[in-house]
């Protein structure tokens, strides 16, 4: 495996928005650039996605942050949806997007007739797991291809030693794995008429199972321990944080985080986290380890257990059999609006009351906590408890904190 030298060059951080406000989160927090879907042709159907107007606004408010911004078209559409495709790729390119990602040939040529302004990138759903596909897409005009799951960082190191330099990589680092070949799948629709291929996965892969013989119709058979079947299917969420050093070693220049169905607070603590870890690489990139409270940031947010996937080889024990549930271990409790008078004004998600310990995530900072003595409702009268969502409180407090702080709380 390759080893950093002292001209590395740190990959670009790219983050999932599944909205407008995910979007402004992944940008305040620190993304290099963001990606998203418009209302058809994204592989999240589940997330709210972008109208033309969001689109509009979302471009314009991550450029003026000096962020990218690339645009999901990486279905596998059908006939009936072709007409529609190419006035949707136009409005894209005038929009000012920087790059389109696509997983299907004839999408990929429309592309480049109808958006040439976008970089072309090649979507994981392409499967590209060795060097002469990666050229041959090189080839067909594309900037960047995104690498199958399924390779190790040796696989990719060899990708990267035998195409063009140019051709830039791009590969998870971060959130849920599919237990299908580079999240191509015929579970979901076969099971429920969900086609996971154009977006609409019904997650049949998160599902309890049990076995039954043939002839013994409706007598189910528990094949691990539990009483409430297996989760034979659910693979482990992906955590590459303390290994960013080895992916860019192997010539890794865009590290992705999944997840555009995933909350506001998600994308900021992912975003927060593997920026802070990707800044400290950079300021000591020859001995270099992640920090500790990176590694403590990506446990506060829902998740499965956390795994390498097919980095450093062929998983083992990968999956987690006794439940699909995640890992939720603290709450937003309310979000920083604007600091006056000593007092920090926030807006309530979650019940809180005088006495919380409140632990702070701001943007570009590494989390602290701090204990609520006294807080205040917008007329400044003084209040134990803010029952309230969506309620302004006045919290006294030392210093500002950047708008879009997130204040948390440990779960019961």
């Amino acid at each position: 495996m390759s080893t950093l030298t002292d001209n590395f060059k740190i990959p670009e951080l790219l983050c999932p928005a599944g909205d407008l406000t995910r979007l402004k989160a992944a940008v305040d927090f620190g993304a290099d650039a963001v990606y998203l879907a418009g209302e058809e042709f994204g592989m999240r159907t589940a997330a709210t996605n972008f109208g033309e107007g969001d689109l509009r606004e979302g471009i314009k408010y991550a450029h003026d942050h000096g962020v990218k911004v690339h645009i999901t078209c990486n279905t596998l559409p059908h006939n009936a949806e072709m007409p529609r495709l190419p006035a949707f790729l136009e409005l894209i390119n005038d929009l000012g997007a920087d790059a389109i990602i696509a997983a299907d040939l004839g999408t990929m040529g429309l592309v480049k007739k109808h958006a040439p302004k976008c970089d072309l990138h090649v979507s994981v759903q392409s499967g590209i797991v060795n060097y002469e596909t990666a050229r041959a897409f090189h080839d067909f005009g594309a900037q960047r291809i995104v690498v199958a799951r399924e390779l190790s960082l040796d696989e990719i190191s060899e990708i990267r030693a035998k195409t063009p330099r140019q051709l830039e990589i791009e590969a998870f680092a971060h959130g849920a794995m599919c237990v299908s070949f580079s999240a191509r799948c015929l579970l979901s629709s076969y099971m429920t008429g969900r086609d996971a291929n154009r977006g609409d996965c019904a997650q049949s892969c998160r599902w309890s199972y049990s076995l039954m013989e043939e002839k013994r119709p409706g007598e189910y058979y528990d094949i691990t321990e539990t009483d409430k079947g297996t989760y034979i299917l659910n693979a482990n969420d992906l955590c590459m944080a303390p290994y960013l050093d080895k992916m860019t070693a192997a010539g890794v220049d865009s590290i992705k985080i999944e997840g555009r169905a995933k909350s506001h607070y998600y994308v900021a603590v992912t975003t927060n986290a593997y920026r802070g870890a990707l800044d400290s690489l950079k300021a000591n990139p020859l001995n270099w380890q992640v920090p500790l409270w990176v590694n403590e940031e990506l446990n506060k947010i829902s998740h499965r257990n956390y795994s390498t996937g097919f980095y450093f080889g062929t998983p083992k024990n990968e999956q987690t059999y006794k439940s699909a549930g995640y890992v939720r271990d603290y709450t937003v409790a309310a979000i920083v609006d604007d600091y006056s008078d000593g007092m920090l004004s926030v807006i309530m998600k979650n019940k809180f009351a005088v006495g919380q310990e409140f632990d702070c995530l701001e943007p570009h900072c590494a989390p602290f906590t701090f204990t609520v003595s006294q807080m205040f409702n917008d007329k400044k009268e003084r209040i134990e408890v803010a029952p309230h969502p969506m309620m302004k409180v006045l919290i006294p407090f030392d210093r500002p904190l950047k708008k879009g702080s997130l204040l948390r709380m440990k779960s019961e």
